[in-house]
Parts: C-alpha cells; sequence; structure tokens
C-alpha cells in the first residue's frame, strides 16, 4: 500500500484544477496544434510537428503525475499549536557553526511558495525536524557525517 500525498486544500485545489485545465483545454490546443502542423506536408521533416508531438508528451506526463498525485491525496491543516515542526509548516533553521538562517516549508514540492525553499518531511533532516520544538538542537546523518540543526523559529 502507497503513502498518501499529504496537500494543503490550497495546494490540492490548485492541482486538481491543474488538471482540470490540461485534460480539457490542453489536450484540445495540442491536438490543435498537431492537427495545424500535419497540414504543413511530410511529417518525417515536419519540425513544428514534432515540437507539437514532443509537447503533447510532456503535457501527457503531467496529466498521469497530477492524476496520481490527486488520486491518494489527503489534505491536511496545521494544529492551532505550532510548539513543534508539523508537515506544512515553515521552519527556520541554523546549521551548528554557521551564521546564516535558513527557511523552509516542510511538505511536497507541489506545496512550493514563492521565496521558501521545500524540504521533504521523509528526507533525513526533515524526519529529524517534525516534531521538534522552536530552541531544539536536532542532528541528522549527512552524507558527510552527522549534522547539527538549531531550530530558530516555526511559522504556519
Amino acid at each position: 500500500m502507497t503513502d498518501s500525498n499529504q496537500f494543503s486544500k490550497e495546494a490540492y485545489d490548485r492541482l486538481t484544477a491543474e488538471y482540470e485545465d490540461l485534460t480539457t483545454r490542453g489536450r484540445i490546443e495540442i491536438a490543435q496544434k498537431i492537427e495545424t502542423a500535419r497540414e504543413l506536408g511530410d511529417l518525417s521533416e515536419n519540425g513544428d510537428y514534432h515540437a507539437a508531438k514532443e509537447e503533447q508528451g510532456k503535457m501527457e506526463g503531467r496529466i498521469a503525475h497530477l492524476s496520481a498525485l490527486i488520486e491518494d491525496a489527503e489534505i491536511v491543516e496545521l494544529s492551532g499549536d505550532l510548539s513543534s515542526v508539523q508537515q506544512g509548516c515553515v521552519v527556520s533553521i541554523q546549521y551548528e557553526g554557521d551564521d546564516e538562517v535558513e527557511k523552509y516549508l516542510i511538505g511536497s514540492i507541489e506545496e512550493k511558495r514563492e521565496g521558501v525553499a521545500v524540504m521533504s518531511p521523509g528526507s533525513p533532516l526533515g524526519q529529524v525536524l517534525i516534531g521538534a520544538g522552536k530552541g531544539s538542537t536536532v542532528t541528522f546523518e549527512s552524507p558527510n557525517g552527522p549534522l547539527a540543526v538549531s531550530i530558530v523559529d516555526i511559522e504556519a
């Protein structure tokens, strides 16, 4: 059994709208592009035709991806208590020995927001951050050995 894809209501609605748009308007437009390119003649040397077919392949790949995401989707909301890191929150962290504070949204790449990098809750750092509180320090195993990270802030 596969794990569900956890999304905020906003991300789920955005993904569903994109899926609907691609499966309706998108497919009609690409079919029209292919038909127009076919009318230009010999398909073996027809750059417009090949470009339209490539675009169609990429769009169908995105449709399949969205379908899989939506099919196993679970809508999650942040709990009112942000005393610990949870999926969907933005966490500010500082690596031990570093002066720079980095901000990450804990969740799926589909939750991306402007100006905030996304960290998977299943990543090594994401796993140790989930449940940890503001001001605490967690250690995770990186490819270069253990790293300590302090949680500076937790935001919705």
